[in-house]
């Protein structure tokens, strides 16, 4: 009986991981597209669930090892990589479609890659194709 409920517990769990991901994913996707301007917090990420935010923390974190935030800042690293690659648009532009000021951006770009917005642009238009 209690392997029963422990088997439950896990499916539930790993259900509201993929939730969380598809969300989290397809918000992102409306956010690069214009379709939305504002991020989504934690906590609506939460309510669209149908959880409370505490506990979606804590089982993002029991399943994956990583907080739910990590999952943000990566797909957000990633976005912020290709939208850097075309020179056509300003860091400001793309600092503004990902929900920061640019002083909030380069100093995540940053804290995350060890260069700046600028420094990561340039590299790339300095590598030989």
């Amino acid at each position: 009986m209690k392997s029963e409920i422990l088997d439950v517990d896990v499916s539930r769990n790993a259900q509201i991981v993929t939730q969380f991901r598809l969300i989290l994913n397809s918000h992102l996707d409306d956010v690069i597209a214009g379709r939305t301007e504002k991020m989504y917090e934690i906590r609506e990420i939460a309510d669209i669930i149908g959880i409370h935010s505490g506990h979606l923390s804590k089982v993002i974190k029991l399943e994956t090892g990583q907080h739910a935030c990590y999952f943000y800042e990566q797909r957000i690293l990633v976005e912020a990589k290709k939208l850097l690659a075309d020179t056509a648009s300003p860091i400001g532009v793309i600092a503004h479609m990902l929900d920061y000021d640019v002083s909030n951006f380069t100093k995540f770009f940053k804290k995350f890659t060890g260069t700046t917005p600028s420094s990561f642009r340039k590299s790339l238009a300095s590598r030989p194709e």
